[in-house]
């Protein structure tokens, strides 16, 4: 069974002026590879707004895949390849940017005017070097279309990866096991992962008993590599996430919206992204 490493409090930070818990990069840990960034948002829209005023506008992506898991309200993904998709509670949004796209990240129409809840989980996680400069895709999973294995009092749902011979729906270029997971209170579950994969519990709400430990809502709990399973109690009804995966163990050189290897290879992401190489959005609403 996995013991817990740290357990780390997600921090509050400013992201263009909306308020996010970040618990991944942090002062204690800047990634847990091949993961490099959580940011965990929770909001509360006001309504009597436009979708063009809410959320965030077209940007450029290179070298790695954000994704994310939608777990209240609704997101509305476009891109420079001409994908238009809204994805609801329960989906996850899966883009990867591979060698540049350029996409925007809003609230569907009929949210942003009446008003609701809004939480959503956005993760990056990084690409091998062989993989950086493939061709970009995004692909939107549905609640429907997520496996979920229910036993008990326990819920999991498995985005990518393979949980209790059940496979996930999103494709990899490094082996992950990705779960999203509901359990009740005084509901026990254990969930297998290969030795050789760095792991993390993220907790959206409710508190979870991991060896012996507290992990309380927004807290991140990063295991150690010393075990084939990790065994959570829910002390509370409780929602979380595990991210895991194979480390890929290369360089990281990152820079606003762009992973690679190296300083060179930035700045060529940014002189591409500036000579529109990897695709102009121009939203319409």
């Amino acid at each position: 069974m996995r013991t817990i490493k740290n357990i780390i409090p997600a921090q509050k930070v400013n992201m263009g002026g909306h308020l996010l818990d970040q618990p991944l990069p942090v002062q204690q840990l800047d990634m847990l590879d091949p993961f490099l960034l959580i940011h965990h948002w929770k909001n509360h829209l006001p309504g009597g707004q436009r979708p063009q005023e809410v959320g965030v506008g077209p940007h450029p992506h290179r070298g790695f895949s954000p994704v994310t898991f939608v777990f209240k309200g609704s997101v509305e993904h476009r891109d420079s390849l001409g994908q238009h998709a809204v994805v609801h509670e329960g989906g996850t949004q899966w883009m990867f940017a591979g060698r540049g796209i350029t996409h925007s990240e809003r609230f569907p129409k009929e949210l942003v005017e009446k008003g609701g809840e809004l939480e959503f989980i956005q993760f990056w996680v990084n690409s091998p070097a062989a993989n950086k400069m493939e061709q970009p895709f995004y692909k939107p999973i549905s609640k429907e279309e997520t496996p979920l294995v229910e036993e008990d009092k326990s819920k999991i749902w498995v985005v990518s990866g393979e949980f209790k011979g059940i496979k996930g729906a999103a494709p990899t270029y490094s082996p992950q096991l990705l779960l999203r997971g509901h359990l009740a209170i005084n509901g026990k579950v254990d969930i297998p992962i290969p030795k050789s994969f760095n792991a993390l519990i993220y907790v959206l709400e409710g508190s979870l008993k991991i060896d012996g430990k507290s992990v309380m809502t927004k807290d991140m709990a990063v295991l150690n590599l010393d075990g084939e399973s990790i065994n959570l109690e829910a002390t509370a009804e409780t929602i979380y996430i595990v991210l895991s995966g194979e480390p890929i163990n290369e360089p990281v050189a990152s820079y606003g919206p762009f992973v690679m290897n190296n300083e060179t290879q930035l700045m060529e992401a940014v002189r591409d992204s500036q000579m529109g190489k990897m695709g102009i959005l121009i939203e319409e609403f």
